[in-house]
């Protein structure tokens, strides 16, 4: 069940990949994953994001074993060292995310919403395991190829709408069901900016909402910045605002920027 404290959430990212788009190979053994995530605990992460298949745009899928051959071992020794922590399963294969959840992960994280396995929903439901059900256009390797919305905060939300009723009627609760817009995920820079312009209609449909926007590509076509590790600034303001929208989870590489950011929104909200 996702905590319904409004106090929002830090998810860190650890992607062991070794071809994410901006951490890819940097945490593709457990030692240097173990160290990342203690390091973004330390910072203020309430949750571990572990994640085995790279989402980048253009990316190519990775077999289900490859993906619990990379997660597993950093899922059971995270579990280990601290059986309350709180681990994500980053993934759109029912396989990976049953292996995960019964070694310690406890929600799954599914860009696909479902879609791009039609066991996910069912085995999420039979399990009573939380899930995030994110919008994506197309799939990672085909989501920027010239996508296109007219109403694209409306249509977003009917796509996220439909999903959240199919995994109502394949049994999951609904207090085990969060949404993502999916920034950046089949949108195009302005079809980005006008989903962070709306975050509240996402937040009025009465779900926890995730947000991530880490280092996106959207923001360095703004400050006309071509590396994704200079953009924590501009990830901290898309947190703050995300915050004072209403958006409870925030899906981010760099945690203590992102920490302190919602910390100081969330004060400020408090004062409305």
């Amino acid at each position: 069940m996702f905590n319904r404290n409004d106090e929002p959430q830090i998810m860190g990212i650890l992607n062991v990949t070794p071809d994410s788009f901006s951490d890819g190979g940097l945490h593709a053994n457990i030692y240097a994953a173990l160290l990342q995530a203690e390091k973004m605990l330390a910072e203020g992460a309430n949750i571990i994001d572990v994640g085995g298949e790279s989402t980048r745009p253009g990316s190519e899928p990775v077999s289900e074993q490859e993906q619990i051959n990379r997660v597993l071992p950093v899922i059971q020794a995270l579990h280990q060292t601290d059986p309350t922590l709180c681990i994500s399963i980053d993934t759109t294969r029912k396989a990976v995310a049953e292996v995960a959840c019964k070694a310690g992960a406890s929600m799954i994280n599914d860009i696909s919403a479902g879609i791009a396995d039609p066991d996910m929903l069912d085995m999420v439901a039979n399990n009573a395991w939380p899930i995030i059900l994110m919008h994506m256009q197309g799939t990672p390797k085909t989501m920027q190829e010239n996508p296109f919305y007219i109403d694209v905060v409306s249509e977003v939300i009917s796509a996220l709408q439909q999903r959240i009723y199919a995994a109502l009627k394949a049994g999951v609760k609904p207090e085990n069901i969060a949404i993502d817009p999916g920034i950046g995920f089949g949108k195009r820079k302005q079809d980005n900016l006008e989903l962070l312009a709306h975050l509240k209609r996402f937040v009025d449909l009465g779900y926890p909402v995730l947000l991530g926007t880490s280092r996106k590509r959207f923001m360095g076509g703004i400050l006309n910045v071509t590396e994704p590790s200079e953009l924590v600034t501009a990830t901290a303001v898309t947190t703050a605002l995300g915050v004072m929208a209403g958006v409870q989870m925030f899906r981010v590489h760099d945690v203590k920027a992102n920490r302190q950011a919602a910390d100081v929104a969330w004060a400020i909200k408090q004062s409305q």
